[in-house]
């Protein structure tokens, strides 16, 4: 991951060197050829970079209220909701149900019978 000053820096030295790829690269030693011109159409568009990179979530909220909806209603069966649905893992759909209902614990399964 390259600072924003550095990404700056990068794009500025190839609009200075005529949009040159290599002589940036070579001078600058960083960094590849597809982040510097994909770090310099973010600038063309915005006269700036963004200052860091927010990965956009995988489902939706739609997609969460869907699977915490099925949970509740089917049972509160997780390994069931994921099967049925095709959607998310374990792990996130407990996430999911963690932040609706904060007091939630794990059930307890007795081991010796």
């Amino acid at each position: 991951m390259y600072s924003y000053e550095g990404r700056v820096r990068a794009v500025l030295l190839y609009i200075k060197l005529g949009n040159r790829v290599g002589l940036t690269i070579l001078l600058l030693g960083y960094p590849t050829k597809n982040a510097l011109e994909s770090w310099y159409r973010e600038y063309e568009q915005r006269l700036d970079l963004p200052a860091g990179y927010v990965r956009p979530p995988r489902y939706s909220q739609a997609h969460n209220a869907r699977a915490v909806g099925h949970y509740l209603e089917h049972g509160r069966c997780i390994v069931a909701t994921i099967r049925a649905l095709g959607y998310p893992s374990r792990s996130l759909l407990s996430a999911w149900l963690q932040a609706l209902d904060p007091q939630r614990r794990a059930p307890l399964v007795d081991a010796g019978s």
